[in-house]
């Protein structure tokens, strides 16, 4: 059988990465669903929204379960988390694009400054 070499690269990409390269890569995750969700609400494929906003609903579950409160900055991240998620809802009942790019913005930010304290050695 022969072996599908993207799916071994992400694979071992993901076995390989740091617990801060992990979510990078969740919040990466969450905007590549969203982007397919907005597609799919363009194209009228109410299937291929819902589907992927529900991805980026459970990454930002995954996120959430992963906060660790003795740190006071979880509880900021819980509350941007929380805020996404409920859009994401709103997003998906109304399938309003408008509100997936709002809680894209969010993502976003969080993602660019993921990176920075990345970049800049604060985390590993």
């Amino acid at each position: 059988m022969p072996v599908n070499a993207a799916a071994a690269y992400q694979n071992n990409k993901i076995n390989t990465a740091t617990p801060a390269e992990l979510t990078l890569m969740l919040y990466e995750g969450i905007i590549k669903f969203c982007n397919i969700a907005i597609i799919g609400i363009e194209e009228n494929d109410i299937n291929k929204a819902n589907l992927n906003i529900q991805k980026a609903e459970k990454i930002i579950t995954h996120l959430r379960s992963t906060l660790d409160f003795k740190y006071p900055v979880a509880k900021d991240f819980d509350n941007i988390y929380d805020y996404v998620f409920d859009r994401l809802i709103q997003a998906n009942i109304r399938k309003d694009k408008d509100i997936i790019e709002e809680a894209l913005e969010h993502v976003r930010g969080l993602r660019d400054t993921w990176k920075e304290v990345m970049k800049n050695g604060n985390i590993r």
